[in-house]
């Protein structure tokens, strides 16, 4: 018998008798309807169709800003910013830990300088930006409010999301600085600052997706989600904010996997939970403070090296399920991303592929269309089992960080990686192009490289700009944040007043490190 990518077992057929007893015209409800099962909107795509983002960035920031102003008009509607690792983990590029990864996999942003590059000529009051950065990330919205006041653009106006999920990274991905609770407390300091002077920007993206490129299986994704997204509202709330001030800029972010129904499946299941989650465990009120809302990337973990032009099919079939799940915003992967940085042809197919779904097919022009669908029905009620069930080991440990301090979540990713890996080794689990249908050999395939004089001259404008800039103004901003982060006052503040001095996100980081220490992980436990 087919399993799920949960494990969960297939039925050849799907009838009545498999919805457990439920009378799906009856207790299905509408879109726009608590619990969000079929979409957090009640016209979805009718009105107007998902924000199409493109996840970009490499190299310096003239570059991206070039590649950015090409998305834009390649009819993108929603930039998303990729930063290199350097930046992801809170080092100048001159830093010793950053030789050799200058601009690699995101552009290198080390200071306003290279921020207001960035986005020089994108008029930021009409362009919603996505920021995929996690540790340093109120340092990389800060600089990029910054960029926006010099424009003339208020707080007020600025829409768009930055990731801020440093949980994930404990589980996942390990780009973090510093350890779990002076990391919730920097979360929290977001969390009002934003409140009080961007009303408008997403807080927090709280990531599935880095679990799902690990390894963790749909039900583990939905499951060490949603125990991050608690963990952040608990946080918010022993700050002292009321759920419903902040509850409704939460958002979330997910993988679409190529198993197109189990996918489906899980986007209903997760917004089924965590509109329970809210109104149950928080006493939430606000509607907004209930939905889930989300953005979704095609599976990268999924695209091979191996018959590249392969992955246009994924991809294609992973955006569907996106689609058909009820995603607000869609990233669609480059075919060529398994071997290097996207082409501009490739990327600008990524983005074809999106507005070939919304403008071409006849799905967004019905809400929910799997609605009522017997497979679909039973796998989104064996999903939501399966999440719960994690989601209560969770619990019993202690919360989220508890769980992630004891190593749990990272050891039942890698359980279940290691049982992916082991089925494709045997066949069991068939990649096209990889363990059957492989072509004797390849054929070439010239992809993007990133010219490795980048880092000398990331590291030249670094000399310049600390030659020039007012190095009293500097210290004194970087003293002031320290004060902040040992006391209880918002670090945010003081931390714009140093950018805003050009001070480098280094420097800030650094000064940071020195009041709150590193996190060390702790072993696999598996």
């Amino acid at each position: 018998m087919a399993h799920t990518e949960s494990g969960i077992p297939i039925e050849p057929v799907y009838g009545p008798g498999d919805l457990t007893g439920w009378d799906p015209a009856a207790e299905l409800g509408q879109p726009g309807d608590f619990p969000y099962t079929r979409g957090i909107y009640p016209n979805m795509y009718t009105g107007r169709p998902w924000t199409m983002r493109q996840y970009a960035g490499f190299g310096t920031a003239a570059e991206s800003n070039a590649r950015y102003r090409q998305l834009i008009e390649g009819g993108g509607t929603g930039l998303s910013v990729a930063f290199d690792l350097p930046t992801q983990m809170g080092h100048d590029s001159d830093a010793p830990l950053a030789q050799g990864e200058v601009g690699k996999v995101g552009v290198a942003v080390d200071s306003l300088d290279d921020m207001r590059t960035l986005f020089d000529g994108i008029p930021l009051d009409r362009v919603s930006t996505s920021m995929t950065i996690n540790a340093p990330a109120a340092l990389l919205l800060l600089l990029y409010q910054l960029v926006a006041e010099e424009q003339g653009i208020p707080g007020t106006q600025l829409t768009g999301t930055v990731q801020n999920d440093v949980l994930k990274e404990y589980i996942a991905r390990g780009t973090y600085i510093f350890p779990p609770g002076p990391s919730l407390r920097l979360t929290a300091d977001t969390f009002r600052y934003c409140r009080a002077e961007i009303p408008r920007w997403n807080t927090i993206s709280i990531s599935g997706y880095h679990m799902a490129e690990a390894g963790a299986s749909p039900a583990q994704e939905v499951a060490f989600t949603l125990a991050d997204g608690i963990a952040y509202v608990r946080t918010a709330l022993a700050a002292g904010m009321a759920v419903d001030e902040f509850a409704p800029r939460l958002s979330f972010f997910f993988v679409a996997r190529t198993t197109l129904l189990e996918e489906v499946a899980k986007f209903r299941a997760a917004r089924r939970i965590w509109a329970r989650v809210m109104r149950e465990d928080f006493g939430a009120r606000d509607p907004k403070s209930l939905m889930l809302r989300f953005h979704t990337q095609t599976a990268g973990v999924q695209l091979t090296a191996q018959q590249p032009e392969l992955n246009l099919v994924r991809v294609a079939v992973q955006a569907l399920a996106a689609v058909l799940g009820g995603t607000q915003s869609l990233h669609t992967n480059s075919f060529d991303e398994a071997i290097a940085l996207p082409t501009e042809k490739s990327a600008r197919l990524a983005l074809r592929t999106q507005q070939v779904l919304a403008y071409e097919t006849d799905v967004p022009h019905t809400v929910d269309p799997f609605a009522g669908s017997y497979a679909v029905e039973r796998m989104t009620d064996e999903l939501e089992a399966a999440a719960l069930a994690l989601m209560r080991r969770i619990e019993d440990q202690g919360g989220a960080v508890a769980a992630i301090e004891a190593g749990f979540q990272k050891a039942e990713i890698e359980r279940n990686a290691y049982r992916i890996a082991q089925e494709t080794e045997n066949g069991e689990r068939v990649v096209v192009g990889v363990n059957r249908f492989a072509l004797e050999r390849e054929e070439p395939y010239e992809p993007l490289r990133v010219d490795p004089a980048i880092e000398a001259r990331q590291c030249a404008a670094l000399t310049r700009l600390r030659a020039e800039r007012g190095g009293a103004a500097v210290t004194a901003a970087l003293a002031a944040l320290r004060e902040a982060a040992a006391g209880t006052a918002n670090v945010l503040y003081p931390m714009k007043e140093a950018l805003r001095a050009r001070a480098t996100v280094g420097e800030v980081c650094g000064a940071l490190r020195e009041v709150w220490g590193t996190y060390e992980p702790a072993g696999s436990t598996w």
